[in-house]
């Protein structure tokens, strides 16, 4: 029950106390003159800063990147043609679990409620439409008022923070400077059923307890939720070796001495294969069934044998248990007494060894490895859709690094404005991006917003001539003939004056020159933004994981 009284707070102050209890010190958008009253207000409100992307899109990835750091983000767009420009942002962000709170700026009540033919609009009167195109792409709409916010508000971030998923409010801009009444209501926290619990953990028991080892796979669901450290536990409690999918890579930290490597199917490191695949047990945090996390459908897991821990579920063979906090599983897991008697097998890993004379012109095999090398404990490592997301996966992280890659939706582009989100999120940690010289046409803008509020990440630019990625996908058709798949010749390292500003770049063509550009970047990134073009010697070299996929798609081509 809830009871209605009067307050002196009006609906835009209310709304940003709410996102700055969640953590938020920055709110990211384009401004437009729906949302001008949301914005007069964010301006004189103390502990939250607005931060103008380029373009709403831009604005979207930005907020995604901030959110997989801070936990929860926001982003403030106009009505009608802002927040579809947002659209692909905050699909990708359903896709991905990803928590944003997105807030749009609507024409006033009185010209809604006359169906007026405002700007902006389909000039039809209909001022619900954009929401109901937002509900299949959010987990929560809903449109605020005076009356509701206190009920509303409170209500779509508990929504965001329990399913990791986008939600989406609206307020039109003659409102947000009117009090609202206070609702007394609170959100109850998901409480895990003791008897749900128990019948997961005594199915788990037989399962183990008929086992002679077992695996722990970690999947994306550990960085959404901040299960590092009880995975970790986990790891160590039932002295079990310990992977994770493509989607999940850093969950488990790769340093630990547990930590096998990659799991993916036929493409990966057959032996993490091997070692997956024939565990007796394999306890799965979060798993997602995707193509990108099993190597399109190549990988082989026997369900009855998988443990799959969920935040409010947990799935052993055919057998569903709801009502169970993920954390509350992994916790009855490590206490439960049962240890493998199987040792932890010794893995290779693909760039751990440094390889490619200093003069000889780059390929994947060279300068992998000296990424590899050159990530310290704690960088965020942000890697674009393409070839450099396949081949960056396979690298080892060192201990506490993040990894950001988008391998759900795969929107090319995301990179460059998720990198300005987490230069924003995190200014105290280094941020290196990763990214194809075509995924950078696409939203380049950002570059221009990182060097407007001093962010310093390390930029590599891998200029393969074209869109390399698609020409290994589309097995129908000669390279040669993909014209389509070309992009117009940029000089990437002009673009900081093109900006007004000045940052470190170096156009590097072989090893030596990476190595060097490299040298000075780790220490010109202290002071400002660096930026380093790699030219590829071969524009159709690719990681070796890129080459598979190709001769697997190629293979399917046949048999059909």
């Amino acid at each position: 029950m809830s009871t209605l009284t009067q307050t002196g707070t009006t609906l835009g102050n209310y709304l940003l106390d709410s996102l700055q209890q969640e953590g938020i010190t920055e709110i990211f958008g384009v401004p437009g003159d729906y949302n001008f009253t949301l914005l007069d207000t964010l301006e004189k409100y103390e502990g939250i800063g607005f931060v103008p992307a380029r373009n709403e899109l831009n604005a979207g990835y930005a907020a995604d990147g901030y959110a997989r750091i801070k936990g929860i983000a926001a982003m403030i767009t106009t009505f009608g043609v802002g927040e579809m420009s947002a659209c692909n942002a905050i699909a990708g962000a359903y896709s991905e679990n990803v928590p944003i709170i997105h807030i749009v700026g609507t024409p006033k009540m009185q010209a809604q409620q006359g169906k007026k033919l405002m700007h902006h609009t389909l000039l039809d009167g209909d001022y619900d439409v954009f929401r109901r195109v937002y509900e299949p792409i959010t987990a929560y709409t809903t449109v605020l008022t005076p009356e509701n916010a206190m009920f509303e508000i409170p209500q779509a971030i508990h929504i965001a923070k329990t399913t990791g998923k986008p939600v989406y409010l609206m307020v039109a801009i003659d409102l947000v400077t009117q009090q609202v009444l206070q609702h007394t209501a609170e959100q109850q926290p998901l409480k895990t059923s003791e008897s749900s619990l128990q019948a997961a953990i005594n199915h788990a028991r037989q399962l183990l307890e008929a086992s002679e080892n077992a695996v722990l796979l970690s999947d994306s669901t550990v960085l959404r939720q901040r299960w590092q450290e009880p995975a970790r536990q986990l790891a160590e409690a039932l002295n079990i070796p310990a992977a994770s999918t493509m989607m999940g890579k850093s969950g488990f930290d790769e340093s630990h001495a547990r930590y096998i490597g990659m799991y993916s199917g036929a493409f990966g490191n057959q032996e993490v294969t091997e070692t997956v695949e024939n565990a007796d047990t394999v306890i799965a945090l979060g798993l997602i069934w995707s193509d990108t996390n099993t190597a399109n459908f190549t990988a082989q897991l026997d369900m009855n044998k998988v443990i799959n821990i969920q935040p409010q579920s947990v799935m052993i063979g055919e057998a569903v248990y709801q009502n169970i906090r993920g954390e509350d599983m992994i916790s009855a897991l490590i206490e439960l007494g049962w240890m493998s008697m199987s040792s932890v097998p010794e893995m290779s890993f693909p760039y751990d060894e440094q390889k490619g004379q200093l003069e000889e012109p780059l390929n994947t095999s060279y300068y992998y490895p000296r990424f590899q090398q050159m990530i310290q404990e704690n960088d965020i490592v942000i890697t674009e859709t393409g070839t450099l997301f396949y081949g960056m996966s396979q690298l080892r992280l060192p201990h506490q690094a993040m990894y950001i890659g988008q391998g759900g939706w795969q929107s090319i582009g995301y990179a460059t404005p998720s990198t300005f989100g987490a230069s924003i999120a995190a200014p105290d940690r280094r941020v290196l991006l990763f990214t194809g010289e075509g995924s950078m046409q696409l939203t380049v803008q950002e570059l221009s917003s990182m060097l407007e509020y001093g962010c310093k990440p390390i930029i590599f630019v891998l200029n393969n001539g074209g869109y390399t990625i698609e020409k290994y996908l589309n097995v129908k058709e000669e390279v040669a003939k993909q014209t389509y798949n070309e992009i117009p010749v940029w000089n990437y390292t002009q673009l900081i004056s093109t900006f007004g500003r000045e940052a470190y770049t170096a156009r590097v063509t072989t090893n030596g020159e990476l190595d060097e550009a490299i040298r000075q970047a780790e220490q010109e990134q202290q002071h400002r933004l660096c930026l380093i073009e790699m030219i590829a010697g071969d524009p159709m070299d690719a990681p070796d994981y890129m080459k598979k996929i190709r001769e697997f798609m190629q293979e399917q081509e046949k048999q059909q």
